[in-house]
């Protein structure tokens, strides 16, 4: 397997909000969660819970020092034991206390609270969301005996719970790369332990499979054809094109032109990049080969996206700055988003639409 192909997938994926908390509940307890679209991490600090998606697949129990990751946000419920009575999610979010910079702490059913679960929501740009990251699964359980296979993981999960309620200098920034290097390390873990449960695990597992995906996402600009994606990944070209499309679940020349076109998206959207040149920087020989490949994705031309992203962004960037200012007046109602946006696995600055803080992750 190709040791990067995992930094090749996440690397478009640009995490541009946090909202973490902490769960302590007691007797018998449920939460209902709902649909959103960010990925959720519950890590069970001390005793267990139980995860439903309302549906025919089995409750899965989660224990101490367990950790799950739910890749899409999934709705699913969580509580002491199943078919135990549920409270709303957003009925328990107005009742966070304070705690600390960008977190909350929330509390569910009754006295004493012996239960303590650490969860967080990570809203990521769709704009960069690779296709395989798509067909992840919905949930992906990692048990203590695999973190501690990860002592980096393992490390950064423990110390968050004391971490996320200070108020240091930094503080926020910290939290945010914390829950970064988790989200990334899981993902690695459940590559290497979990991969016949899914799919897309076993094609970033799969030799010649990982190989390709490595090329399409570090080097979409190239002239790839399936024959020459093929001899990369080692493998006949028949075989290559059934295999990549049973582990990835497309084609692959149509996962090759969603990279290029989200390629795209994040160029248009830095106005400091001429549209003229984006074709070319994205693998197309010809202008009219990208509109039309653009339109054909996104019913709309390049330069119509772009014109709606900077209105967008303008209108984001005053929402913004009217939310830092009610956070600076009502400084205890806020649960408000870690420092400035960062991107999976690197350093940058997204661009494009920050949505306002969520609640805590159901």
């Amino acid at each position: 397997m190709h040791d990067d192909v995992l930094s090749e997938l996440l690397r478009p994926l640009w995490l541009i909000d946090i909202f973490h908390s902490m769960w302590q509940a007691g007797g018998v307890w449920g939460v209902k969660g709902h649909d959103d679209n960010c990925a959720i991490v519950h890590y069970m600090v001390e005793r267990g819970c139980v995860i439903d998606f309302g549906d025919d697949s089995a409750p899965v129990e989660l224990h101490e020092g367990d950790l799950a990751i739910f890749p899409h946000g999934t709705a699913h419920t969580f509580a002491a034991e199943h078919g135990a009575r549920t409270t709303p999610l957003s009925a328990l979010v107005p009742r966070c206390d304070p705690g600390g910079s960008g977190s909350g702490v929330v509390r569910v059913g009754t006295p004493p609270y012996r239960t303590r679960m650490l969860c967080a929501s990570l809203h990521y740009s769709a704009t960069g969301e690779p296709g395989l990251y798509q067909a992840l699964p919905r949930i992906i359980v990692l048990r203590r005996h695999m973190l501690e296979g990860e002592p980096l993981l393992l490390r950064t999960l423990d110390s968050l719970p004391s971490e996320i309620g200070r108020t240091a200098p930094g503080s926020r920034l910290v939290t945010l790369r914390a829950f970064e290097t988790v989200f990334v390390l899981s993902l690695r873990i459940a590559m290497e332990e979990l991969a016949e449960e899914s799919p897309a695990l076993r094609a970033l597992r799969h030799p010649g499979i990982s190989t390709a995906l490595t090329a399409i996402h570090g080097s979409y600009a190239e002239p790839w054809t399936v024959e020459s994606l093929a001899r990369e990944a080692g493998m006949s070209r028949s075989v290559f094109s059934q295999v990549f499309r049973e582990l990835v679940g497309e084609p692959p020349m149509r996962h090759l032109t969603v990279r290029r076109l989200r390629e795209a998206r994040r160029l248009l959207a830095d106005t400091s990049v001429p549209q003229r040149d984006i074709a070319q920087r994205i693998g197309y020989r010809s202008q009219v080969g990208f509109h039309l490949a653009f339109r054909k994705e996104y019913d709309m031309t390049p330069g119509d996206y772009r014109t709606r992203r900077a209105v967008g962004t303008g209108t984001t960037r005053r929402h913004q700055a009217g939310h830092r200012r009610a956070r600076q007046d009502d400084a205890p109602r806020s649960a408000g988003p870690g420092e400035p946006p960062g991107r999976f696995p690197a350093d940058h600055r997204a661009e494009g639409r920050t949505p306002a803080p969520r609640g805590p992750a159901g």
